[in-house]
């Protein structure tokens, strides 16, 4: 399995300036204890699906999202509570070793020394498996997106998310300059991190409300599909950004045109070759013939928009768009599901993990600021959104409260930013912790308050319904009396 996944390591420099992992085992290790990084590897691989299956069921019986359960999995196991999974890049100086160090020495006879240099190596491995973990988790956003429906989406849908985008960004990022004497590239990290919608946790539970098909609901889900491909767009310039550790509108403008114009073309050009593709996989005859050929286009543009000084993700979230216009999108979708089963909670289990949450014990009085940040993230991430539905005109019947709260969930979406953004160095350890907070917040919130605010609206539904229902009730007593008085006349 390993050696299955070196090839692609070189495919995420911009996502984690990391050297092969064959290279760190002979190279910081030395290739006596390569069977050690193996072990250590193994070790963290059942503590991140083990924290993970936990996590995802019990929110999943709580009504909440699976995947804040492997975020919140992630952070019992890591830095902030149990140190069983310790990343060097996100530990104080001095910290304790992690429990699976001490298990590995233990159990393996070994120094503590050549344990320590072993957990580093092992530590790194874990996270090129979390960068192919988001890589697959974007490929998967893309592939389960409706590229013609983002094509016929309404003005309507596009203003909401255009300025579900620009509100909250331009709010969190000179709120946190101006305000809070921040550095430019973090602050505009942070602000970034508040333009994402999840609109998977929308749309369950317009689903569960039955309101996916009404007016609002369909807002909602157009503009929210519209923010997952500006917050790709916006996230591809802000890493950028955050890798040159300097602000230039020349590279800005280069990287707004750059990443539509790879966006665009792309799109046009795999749909001109998607029925090549597809023709190509059908004369294939040996195992595995749609996965691999698929994983070999995803990889492509991924490393394309790493050349061009991008993201990865957005190479592969664009080839999910692509392929999704496929006839093999649902056959794929099934092959890539345990894919991502594997790879994606790597991920979110490993930024839960680097998060210290203990930055925000109010107990300490340095923490108090990344306090007050969390709270602000929180206040600009909310409101943000709300605004939104007042966007929306002509219609008056339109439920716009219900637009804007449909809007605040970051979920998965925000997780991304963030992790994108420690794995960059971008972000400090107070103002990561608080984006996470604001991420698990807004995500906890929305759901119920999406519920209440839907709640007039479905009573005026049910209202209706039972007026239509009494009417007609009384139209057929009426319609079956005068039958039976035609027939005594008759009689």
């Amino acid at each position: 399995m390993m050696s299955f996944l070196f090839p692609f390591v070189g495919m995420l420099p911009s996502l984690l300036p990391i050297q092969l992992a064959v290279d760190v085992v002979e190279d910081s290790t030395g290739a006596d204890e390569a069977p050690l990084v193996l072990a250590g590897v193994l070790l963290s691989l059942i503590v991140i699906f083990f924290a993970s299956k936990v996590g995802e069921e019990i929110c999943s019986r709580l009504s909440l999202p699976p995947v804040l359960g492997s975020l919140l999995g992630g952070v019992v196991v890591g830095v902030s509570a149990l140190h069983l999974l310790m990343f060097p890049e996100a530990s104080a100086t001095g910290e304790a070793p992690s429990v699976l160090s001490t298990l590995l020495q233990a159990t393996t006879d070994t120094t503590a020394e050549t344990a320590t240099s072993v957990a580093a190596s092992y530590s790194e491995v874990i996270s090129v498996l979390a960068e192919l973990g988001v890589i697959i988790l974007l490929f998967e956003i893309g592939l389960e997106s409706d590229l013609s429906e983002l094509i016929r989406v309404g003005p309507q849908a596009a203003v909401v998310a255009i300025v579900g985008v620009v509100a909250p960004f331009v709010a969190g990022t000179f709120g946190l300059i101006y305000l809070f004497h921040m550095a430019a590239i973090p602050a505009i990290f942070a602000g970034a991190a508040l333009t994402a919608t999840s609109i998977g946790i929308t749309a369950k539970v317009l689903a569960e409300i039955r309101q996916l098909s009404s007016k609002e609901g369909q807002i909602i889900i157009g503009a929210a599909v519209l923010d997952d491909v500006l917050g790709i767009i916006v996230l591809a310039v802000v890493a950028s950004l955050a890798k040159t550790g300097e602000i230039q509108v020349n590279n800005i403008i280069y990287l707004i045109i750059s990443s539509v114009v790879f966006l665009v073309g792309s799109i046009v050009l795999g749909r001109f070759l998607s029925p090549y593709f597809t023709a190509l996989v059908d004369r294939l005859n040996t195992r595995g013939n749609l996965l691999i050929a698929s994983l070999i286009f995803v990889f492509v543009l991924a490393y394309i928009a790493t050349a061009i000084h991008l993201e990865a993700i957005l190479g592969a979230f664009t080839a999910g768009l692509v392929l999704a216009e496929t006839d093999k999108r649902q056959e794929l979708e099934e092959q890539v599901l345990p894919i991502a089963d594997m790879f994606v909670p790597i991920f979110f289990v490993c930024v839960g993990a680097k998060t210290d949450v203990s930055v925000l014990n109010p107990m300490v009085p340095e923490n108090r600021e990344g306090l007050i940040i969390a709270a602000f993230l929180i206040i600009v991430a909310i409101i943000g959104k709300v605004i939104t539905g007042l966007t929306v005109v002509g219609q008056p019947e339109l439920n716009r409260l219900a637009i804007g709260v449909g809007m605040i969930p970051r979920g998965e979406v925000g997780l991304v930013f963030a992790g994108v953004g420690s794995a960059s160095g971008a972000l400090s350890r107070p103002l990561e912790a608080a984006i996470i907070v604001m991420v698990i917040l807004t995500t906890f919130v929305a759901p119920p308050f999406l519920r209440i605010v839907f709640g007039d609206t479905e009573a005026k539904s049910n209202a209706v319904g039972t007026i239509a229902s009494d009417a007609t009730d009384s139209i057929g007593v009426t319609v079956s009396t005068a039958g039976v008085e035609d027939l005594n006349q008759e009689s």
